[in-house]
């Protein structure tokens, strides 16, 4: 091949290989919500990575002209399929699909790759794991919901986060559902108006972006242009003061329609809840967060890092939420033709792996394995027994893989792999039964050991 014709290695934007300390972190991290999700009563479901497109539809785009925008999306012989872009819509349609089989509550997870044509940066992907949890079927509201913030704070402890570090926020879409009913904001505004609100605490918004966006549109720092909900002054201004409150009593007390109080009073039922556990403080309202995905129903959740979190050029950003979800009433019901009530919740794992590469207090386990090196050939066959006895005592260990490379050489290879236990035997060492072990990170010198062969279990095991 010439050298002009030679490929350049490489990803598209969104996309990323993930390796070495990233990619430990990141199974560290699915092990202990994986944990957590059979703890908190799931079982486990996997479903296809392609759905047929009119089964699941699409809830993300807000290009009202163009609503498969966000997705990826193929043509296969008469049908329209896409790549998933979460885990909900796919859970409706199994549901739907194997309800007769599925017991009146269930409770599954899922923790699988999804994929979304959006603009990637600062921890967003266009494909990334998400770990799901739901509950779907008809159950005391306030305990399921209430269940979901107890799981995410188990989950975030157990992935090494103090409970100062992150905060579940937690609202109702009825409250702002009330409050757009009272407006008499039409249907075809009220997504529009979702999405505006939604917004309020993303970079760049603040009240100025979201009142932009309530009126006629908004303009960005690169001069594209967003269409707005069009509402009036008087509409655009009361939506602005809601925003301004901050806790339950004072919204009681400005939201009199019925909708609105119905939402404050499961907001006040689950933190009755919450308040026979031990989570009741990591667990604050936000009615700010209203959740863009038309399909949440009422209660809303998202959880928000208090750490600063920077980008590679070392610039703080804001990640957004590490796990959101809520309740859906409708999703099921387009299917079956009846409200089957579901909530959930979704980590995105990924993201969480972003922030918390920037934390040193999560220890990760590389698992590095022992490096039995190769000093004659002629003993291969004893350098394979020890290699079996040490994998044998579930110890990870190899063999180096080339009998020509002299010590030094397979030494170098191991530093580089910040590999920490070489075994080094020769002629001595196999006629009085012995085995050298060299801690690779002790002191130069003084991290060489000759021991018994019979003890080399016990020795490994107090380096590695």
């Amino acid at each position: 091949m010439n050298k002009e014709n030679k490929l350049i290695p490489g990803l598209p934007p969104g996309f990323e290989d993930r390796w070495d300390k990233k990619l430990f972190l990141k199974k560290k991290l699915l092990k202990a919500i994986e944990k957590n999700f059979i703890k908190f009563g799931a079982e486990a479901l996997e479903t296809p990575s392609f759905e047929i497109s009119e089964n699941i539809g699409s809830f993300l785009a807000e290009d009202d002209a163009n609503p498969m925008s966000d997705v990826f999306s193929f043509q296969d012989a008469d049908k329209k399929i896409i790549l998933r872009y979460d885990l909900s819509a796919p859970l409706a349609r199994f549901y739907a699909q194997n309800n007769q089989e599925l017991p009146s509550i269930f409770k599954r997870y899922a923790i699988q790759n999804v994929f979304r044509n959006e603009k990637p940066g600062n921890g967003r992907y266009r494909e990334f794991t998400q770990a799901d949890f739901d509950i779907v079927g008809n159950v005391n509201t306030a305990q399921a919901n209430a269940e979901l913030c107890n799981l995410i704070s188990s989950t975030l402890s157990d992935c090494g986060l103090n409970k100062d570090q992150f905060t579940i926020n937690v609202s109702n879409r009825k409250i702002v559902q009330g409050l757009i009913d009272e407006l008499k904001i039409s249907e075809e505004k009220q997504v529009k108006v979702i999405r505006a609100i939604d917004k309020l605490n993303k970079p760049g918004f603040g009240l100025k972006g979201v009142e932009d966006l309530l009126k006629k549109e908004r303009k960005d720092q690169s001069g594209a242009i967003t269409k707005g909900a069009e509402l009036n002054n008087d509409q655009a201004s009361q939506i602005l003061n809601f925003l301004k409150i901050r806790n339950l009593k004072e919204l009681k007390e400005n939201l009199k329609n019925p909708l609105s109080q119905e939402g404050i009073k499961e907001l006040e039922d689950v933190f009755e809840i919450l308040g026979y556990g031990s989570n009741l403080n990591q667990v604050k309202t936000n009615f700010t967060i209203v959740r863009g995905l038309a399909y949440y129903s009422d209660f809303i959740v998202e959880t928000n890092l208090n750490f600063k979190v920077t980008n590679n050029k070392g610039k703080e950003v804001d990640i957004g939420s590490i796990c959101s979800g809520g309740a859906y009433a409708k999703l099921i019901s387009r299917f079956k033709g009846v409200d089957i009530p579901g909530t959930g919740i979704s980590f995105g794992v990924d993201r969480l792996v972003f922030a918390l590469m920037q934390l040193e207090q999560i220890k990760v386990d590389k698992q590095k394995p022992v490096l039995v090196c190769v000093m004659d050939q002629k003993y291969l066959k004893n350098y394979y027994e020890i290699l079996d006895l040490l994998r044998d005592n579930d110890i990870n260990a190899e063999i180096f893989l080339d009998t020509k490379k002299n010590l030094g050489k397979q030494l170098t290879l191991a530093n580089k792999r910040e590999l920490s236990v070489a075994i080094i035997c020769g002629e001595n060492e196999f006629n009085d039964n012995t085995i050298t072990i060299k801690n690779l990170k002790g002191v130069k010198g003084e991290n060489s050991q000759t021991i018994p062969k019979s003890n080399l279990i016990n020795e490994v095991n107090k380096l590695i």
